[in-house]
């Protein structure tokens, strides 16, 4: 049986590749397209999620800069910014390398005041983070393009 810690990273891991395989294929037009109230589209939700990995792990642990929104109008495609979440995955990685999962964090977001003190927080809210967000890509994949049962998971 897996230790705690090699569980976590495991989980961790596999809700990385669904959200990846379910832009995987996606096309530039889709991926710009939104099909939920919100606004949202495939390619904000992908640099969302290089949000998502730059804040609460380069920030939380790193004690670095927070994650800021691309520049409203700036030229993105989604192969950019899923290359820039691959990114953001392997730093996050590495820095995750240097922390046992009590260790506290260096820095305190603002979100969810009061419930992230350890890496083992922050590393739980991440998978709760992206977990959700690959159900939100698979309702839009399915609504843009009619694919389903996308990714590992």
């Amino acid at each position: 049986m897996k230790d705690e810690r090699a569980a976590v990273l495991h989980f961790l891991a596999a809700q990385r590749r669904s959200a990846l395989a379910v832009l995987d294929g996606l096309s530039e037009t889709d991926a710009g397209r939104s099909v939920v109230p919100s606004g949202w589209t495939p390619l904000s939700m992908a640099e969302h999620l290089g949000g998502v990995e730059r804040h609460w792990f380069g920030y939380a642990l790193g004690g670095g800069a927070t994650w800021t929104r691309a520049v409203p109008g700036e030229p993105r495609t989604l192969d950019e910014a899923v290359r820039a979440y691959r990114a953001e995955i392997e730093r996050s990685d590495r820095l995750l390398a240097g922390f046992a999962l009590d260790d506290p964090i260096t820095a305190v977001p603002d979100e969810l005041p009061g419930e992230i003190h350890t890496v083992r927080d922050v590393l739980l809210h991440v998978i709760e983070e992206v977990a959700r967000h690959c159900g939100h890509l698979d309702i839009a994949r399915e609504l843009l393009d009619g694919r389903t049962g996308l990714g590992p998971r």
